[in-house]
């Protein structure tokens, strides 16, 4: 049965709560990740506290972000005043040692240069490094907004192109989990590497009797300084533009040579991540990741008959959407639709490729969306009598699940409403297991739960 989807040409041009973040929220994330770096918004004080206010609520961590404070004389005359003393307080007071500057609507559409204002701050005494990034919200995604600012590190800082033997990688934004498990798996490798951003200590570390105004942790700013000189660098993501990506510019700047994979969700997925660490280090894959293999094929086995077929719907950042389509497929599940706001025009692609080989339809896709979009493609599904039975996505698709009465799996960014979010592993064969007990057991549970019998030994 044909369904008639809703058009993605819209007869309106509001969104109505979107699919996305602000893009100087990605930035801030991707500075939590370097070591004694503060991020600095170039703006208002609203905006620094919209960020904090989400990051806080996912990571359950502190989190401070300086800023220029801008008024309404600064809007009409120029914020460099503001700027140079933001920046020469945010350094004082934290003891950093670099500041992350992002910029944000304010800053962008009033057009104002930064660089005289930076100037004038690295002349005055004890002023440490500015990495400067451009994220205005009016375009993009905090997705896109973490990649300007890993890019930003790297054109900034990464320096020395003195020749070593280890490698670079970029993991893209994901969960401190997701970076502590990606760590562990490349030095399973035996070869050194560099990861940048590495905010799985600062974003989710230990209690400290006096806390740190910045805590330890973070990818050291020596390390990003080789990264100029290493052997090849490993980005993680397919929908990352061809142009203007931190692995793009250490390639055209040092020759660097690039690798990209998508992000390791499931078994072909984190197969072909392994095989690209292969071909990097020269080193064969470890027992102990080929063991994980084994059981995750194994568990697919036995959750087959549980998932096969069952109809699930994909909400959230693009590469992670990409990633989720895929091992769902390959677990036998029905996704029907795949929802992200990102707008990088490259969804749809790499959704089809990454169930070309495992199921005969491709789901509907819809990119640059907002939960408008989502609720009005479900509704339409569930007229054609083919309603969704399970969502994976985030926490703001709670409320369109509790109205069709189906389940939600969180996953990716953000997740405010349970606690956790900070720990939940989405990669590698040891993240694909944990996602699968989880969709066969929700499953499960919702079967039980519509049926009178439900469940016992009699």
């Amino acid at each position: 049965m044909k369904i008639g989807f809703p058009k993605n040409d819209k007869d309106y041009v509001s969104t109505a709560n979107p699919c996305k973040v602000c893009r100087p929220l990605g930035a801030c994330l991707a500075y939590r990740g370097v070591e004694g770096a503060i991020p600095y918004l170039h703006g208002s004080q609203g905006c620094a506290t919209y960020i904090r206010r989400y990051l806080i609520g996912h990571f359950r961590e502190p989190v401070d972000i300086a800023c220029s404070s801008l008024g309404e004389n600064e809007a009409v005359y120029g914020g460099e005043s503001s700027l140079v003393k933001g920046l020469h307080n945010a350094a004082s007071k934290y003891d950093a040692k670099v500041i992350g500057l992002a910029t944000t609507c304010l800053a962008e559409v009033q057009g104002e240069d930064l660089r005289p204002g930076i100037l004038k701050y690295g002349k005055q005494e004890g002023a440490v490094p500015v990495v400067r990034a451009s994220t205005p919200s009016f375009a993009g995604t905090h997705i896109d907004g973490f990649q300007d600012a890993v890019n930003a590190l790297v054109d900034q800082l990464a320096t020395d192109a003195t020749p070593h033997p280890g490698f670079n990688l970029l993991p893209g934004m994901v969960s401190p989990a997701d970076l502590r498990h990606l760590r562990h798996i490349c030095e399973l490798f035996g070869a050194p590497f560099t990861m940048l951003p590495d905010y799985s200590e600062t974003m989710d570390g230990p209690v400290q009797d006096d806390p740190e105004a910045i805590p330890e942790g973070g990818t050291p700013l020596s390390d990003i300084r080789r990264m100029a000189g290493a052997r090849a660098t490993l980005e993680i993501g397919r929908t990352l533009p061809e142009k203007e990506t931190a692995g793009q510019n250490l390639s055209d700047r040092s020759g660097v040579r690039l690798w990209r994979t998508g992000l390791p969700v499931g078994l072909r997925e984190t197969d072909a991540f392994l095989a690209r660490l292969e071909t990097i280090t020269g080193h064969e894959t470890s027992a102990e990741l080929s063991l994980d293999r084994g059981r995750l094929v194994d568990s697919l086995i036995d959750a087959h008959k549980v998932v096969k077929g069952r109809r699930v719907v994909v909400q959230g950042d693009e590469d992670l959407v990409v990633g989720m389509v895929s091992f769902l497929s390959e677990m036998g599940a029905d996704v029907v639709l795949a929802v992200s706001g990102g707008t990088s025009g490259k969804l749809e692609a790499e959704v089809k490729r990454v169930c070309a080989s495992v199921r005969e339809t491709v789901p509907k896709v819809i990119q640059g969306g907002d939960f408008r979009d989502l609720e009005e493609a479900v509704d339409a599904l569930r007229e054609a009598g083919q309603a969704p039975e399970l969502v994976v996505g985030t926490s703001k698709a709670y409320r369109l699940c509790r109205k069709w009465g189906i389940p939600l799996i969180r996953a990716g960014f953000p997740v405010h409403d349970r606690f956790g979010s900070q720990r939940i592993l989405h990669v590698g064969y040891e993240g694909a297991l944990r996602i699968l007990d989880q969709v066969a057991n929700c499953l499960i549970e919702a079967r039980q739960d519509d049926n009178p019998v439900g469940y016992g030994y009699w």
